[in-house]
């Protein structure tokens, strides 16, 4: 195995321990990270003349020769290497010789791991969020276009009152709004530069902390070198953002698996978004609905490893930290497959907007308009309440919706009733007429789209 260490040793170390300690086959995902670090690295080391600047120059041109192999495929990232570090700089050694053996000058591996994954989990961030806009965007055209299909809102998994989709759909743009706003917090707070902490002291080498950083894209430099190295509160948070993501991805796979079953019929899956039974020739299953709602767990496990894993570290690095990537490169994989995934599907979902309308009628969403219908009537509250209620159960045994009801029948329960009750209870007027900030009116609605255009 290619090692950076090995000088105060006499034997070989076991091969079992080797396949145990070596991290190569997970962390090469990062070997942009590590040579764009190292480039900013020797290009400070020639400025700062700590190596000679054309020992400077040789080694970023041939990082930069590297980085295009690598990203072109031309290069491949050998099993043989302790970690991704270990092959950068051995690949480099074996093209320029000695001025290779300086890029590691006033660096170590604590701090050189430290900043590849920050820079990753930057890049993560950054591209997450775009994928969550991109979410965004497709339900806005559906918020758009259905500020009057009007449909049941539920409480307890019972019809409530009535909304529309338009309505229903705003609290899931809210939701993914919160979560870019959480990214955009977590960006801020992770973009300090920890290269130059060396493995936990610093260094003697006079380093341009400050050129290092801004060369990389950081608004300065980490400003004690111990919690440099052993930092892992970014990635966290990430996981925390992340998780609290899939949640939002999964409780909207629920509601749209509970509305693509033959009881709710509110929407039916694209065939390209669902699956079939291998015996049941009439299944269409909504399984990437269903997968994203399961591969949740995995997100809040990574989550659950990292702050179990950094519980006990005392200052400043220890070898746990390495258990940092592993899991949370497939949180961070699985996170951005569901959002891409979750968008094409729902991008290509039919709605049943009949039926939601009809689930509105038959599931007495309009009582509490009839009850409101009542207290401009001068009937008290609590009155109004109890008679609707009393109402809905003759609706109950008649098998009908309150608009079916004689006004005979209606005022045999209260005479305050009348002709203008029907236009009361129907669910245009009665989401309409629902116009503070936040509610499903159209007019209300209208303005929160309006905000929404703006945020896109």
């Amino acid at each position: 195995m290619a090692q950076l260490w090995g000088g105060r040793f006499t034997k070989q170390e076991d091969a079992e321990v080797n396949a145990f300690n070596a991290s190569i086959n997970f962390d090469k995902r990062m070997y942009r990270e590590d040579i764009e670090g190292s480039i900013a690295h020797a290009t400070m080391l020639g400025k700062c003349g700590i190596i000679p600047s054309e020992d400077s120059d040789k080694i970023v041109c041939e990082l930069k020769k590297i980085l295009a192999e690598l990203n072109e495929g031309s290069l491949v990232i050998g099993d043989e290497y302790e970690d991704i570090h270990s092959f950068v700089e051995a690949t480099l050694i074996s093209r320029i010789g000695d001025a290779g053996k300086k890029v590691h000058t006033g660096r170590s591996r604590n701090d050189q791991v430290a900043l590849d994954m920050k820079l990753y989990t930057r890049n993560v961030l950054d591209d997450t969020d775009r994928l969550i806009k991109e979410l965004q965007i497709v339900l806005l055209d559906i918020i758009k276009n259905n500020t009057e299909t009007y449909m049941p809102g539920f409480t307890h998994l019972q019809k409530a009152q009535p909304t529309t989709l338009a309505h229903y759909f705003s609290a899931y743009f809210d939701m993914f709004t919160r979560d870019r706003s959480r990214i955009a917090d977590i960006r801020v707070r992770l973009n300090k530069c920890p290269l130059g902490s060396g493995a936990l002291a610093g260094t003697t080498y006079p380093l341009d902390r400050v050129f290092v950083a801004k060369e990389l894209g950081f608004d300065g430099p980490t400003t004690n070198s111990m919690d440099s190295v052993s930092d892992r509160d970014y990635l966290i948070e990430t996981l925390s953002a992340f998780s609290t993501i899939m949640m939002h991805l999964s409780r909207f796979s629920e509601e749209l698996i509970l509305w693509n079953s033959n009881e709710y019929r509110f929407v039916e899956m694209d065939d390209a978004f669902s699956t079939g039974s291998s015996i049941m020739p009439q299944k269409k299953n909504p399984d990437i609905a269903e997968l994203v709602r399961g591969k949740t767990g995995r997100v809040y496990g990574a989550l659950m490893s990292i702050l179990t894993t950094m519980k006990g570290i005392p200052l400043a690095y220890n070898k746990d930290m390495q258990e940092d990537k592993e899991m949370a490169f497939d949180a961070f994989d699985t996170t951005r497959n569901c959002l891409h995934l979750f968008t094409g599907m729902l991008a290509t979902i039919s709605f049943n907007k009949e039926r939601m309308a009809e689930s509105a009628m038959k599931g007495f969403t309009n009582a509490t308009d009839a009850a409101d219908y009542l207290v401009t009537k001068g009937v008290p509250f609590r009155d109004a309440h109890g008679i609707v209620g009393r109402l809905v159960l003759l609706c109950i045994d008649k098998g009908c919706s309150i608009e079916d009801l004689s006004l005979d029948e209606l005022k045999a329960l209260a005479p305050q009733f009348d002709e203008d009750v029907y236009s009361a209870v129907s669910l245009e007027v009665c989401v309409n007429r629902r116009l503070t900030i936040g509610a499903p009116g159209k007019e209300a609605m209208d303005k929160q789209i309006a905000e929404y255009e703006k945020m896109i």
